[in-house]
């Protein structure tokens, strides 16, 4: 249900509810599963981040494993994740291959309404016969990825960049900082002399 706050936000809810209908490879109709563990898998693409409207990836290539244990009265869920995402990095702007790997648990319930408050338990409603994990995973894919993004090239100098030779240009040379002890009035240096005679 949503609040008219305002009659622009409310159509903008609506409007989104329609463009984010749920991809049907991610919905698991888990009522005719028997009660087990179950292996469902996934490749997740760039398309996948298209269709959240989330551009920072240049490429995706993720392979993702779900077991789903499905028991009388709930659903267990253990997500995995591993591949890469072509990132730019911070500091070069250079594309690369970030390696990704994450793992997460979900605890799915039944209850009176849909209840998604924790991160790690779902609650739908009493009737429910489908889920639909596409959201977890693509949470679960962003948050794997470092806040930093920095280029092996850039640790290991093998990455040749005009930026980096920019960077290297403008950054303070240690001969400099040298230079500038030895500038030191001589009056401090008595000073200290004073200081360490005791």
């Amino acid at each position: 249900m949503y609040h008219r706050v305002n009659k622009n936000l409310y159509i903008c809810s609506l409007k989104l509810e329609v463009i984010m209908k749920p991809l049907k490879e991610f919905t698991i109709p888990f009522v005719g599963l028997k009660i087990a563990k179950h292996h469902f898998e996934y490749n997740v693409e760039k398309e996948f981040f298209e269709y959240f409207e989330y551009e920072d990836f240049n490429d995706v290539n993720i392979a993702v494993d779900v077991e789903l244990e499905k028991k009388t009265t709930l659903l267990e869920l253990h997500f995995k994740i591993s591949g890469w995402v072509n990132v730019n990095c911070d500091l070069t702007n250079e594309p690369y291959n970030q390696t990704i790997e994450n793992e997460f648990d979900l605890v799915v319930n039944f209850g009176d309404e849909y209840n998604d408050e924790h991160i790690d338990i779902l609650i739908i409603p009493h009737g429910t016969y489908e889920i639909n994990i596409q959201q977890y995973i693509y949470e679960l894919i962003i948050l794997a990825v470092p806040l930093k993004r920095i280029h092996p090239g850039v640790e290991d100098g093998t990455l040749d960049s005009e930026i980096l030779e920019k960077l290297e240009e403008l950054s303070p040379k240690l001969k400099e900082n040298k230079d500038k002890k030895e500038d030191i009035d001589p009056r401090w240096n008595t000073l200290k002399k004073l200081l360490t005679d005791k």
